[in-house]
């Protein structure tokens, strides 16, 4: 019997990977369908959000499934409730993914008021959060866990800056408030990609020590 209960967590591993590498290449295609006003890929990536849900009830039902098989012990209801709340963070970056594709198609066939830069570097720094969090449950590696909680405050920086200077353009020119009011939402998308990432973090160092506090081991 527990030979096919660990066979069940190995799958439930298997999806919380597949799901990750699912929401990381949401971003990526949300992001360069923005810097490149691509509306098609803007779409597909809208589409795309559908296959996320669909792996996010997924994985609640084999975690449901693997509480009802048997008594887990108390590393398993570790794993089984820290996926289940993982699940809804990477959810929700998918979601953001698409929030950021329907700014790009509204925004689409108006040069953009300034360069991307900024948004650009957000991008990589919540991105490299996103994978780190991803592996950190992987791996089991507490402190590349503890590396992404730390990391939030280069995203958060980068998004005062980001806001600083779209306030600045509004105050110079009032006809570029709708579009800087849209890039600011692109920008708090982003930094929202780093809280998920962050609570992602604060999960699988819950599922390693029973401790969701970064600082205490």
């Amino acid at each position: 019997m527990r030979v096919n209960y660990d066979k069940q967590l190995k799958k439930l591993n298997s999806a919380m990977i597949e799901m990750g590498a699912m929401i990381e290449k949401s971003i990526e295609m949300a992001i360069k369908a923005l810097v490149t006003q691509d509306v098609e890929l803007a779409r597909r990536t809208i589409m795309s959000d559908e296959d996320v849900d669909n792996q996010e009830k997924e994985i609640e039902n084999l975690c449901l499934k693997l509480l009802l098989m048997q008594q887990p012990v108390a590393s398993d209801m570790r794993q089984i409730s820290s996926a289940l709340k993982m699940v809804t963070d990477m959810e929700r970056i998918g979601d953001h993914a698409a929030d950021i594709s329907e700014l790009t198609i509204h925004m689409a066939g108006t040069p953009y008021i300034k360069r991307l830069e900024h948004i650009s570097m957000m991008t990589k720094e919540a991105m490299v959060m996103l994978v780190s969090s991803i592996e950190a449950y992987v791996e089991l590696d507490l402190e590349k866990a503890r590396f992404v909680i730390k990391h939030d405050d280069v995203v958060d920086e980068l998004f005062d800056m980001v806001k600083q200077e779209l306030i600045e353009l509004i105050r110079k020119d009032a006809s570029n408030g709708e579009q800087a009011s849209d890039l600011l939402m692109v920008a708090k998308y982003l930094e929202r990609v780093g809280d998920h990432a962050t609570n992602i973090a604060q999960w699988v160092i819950y599922y390693i020590t029973g401790n969701r506090n970064a600082d205490e081991y």
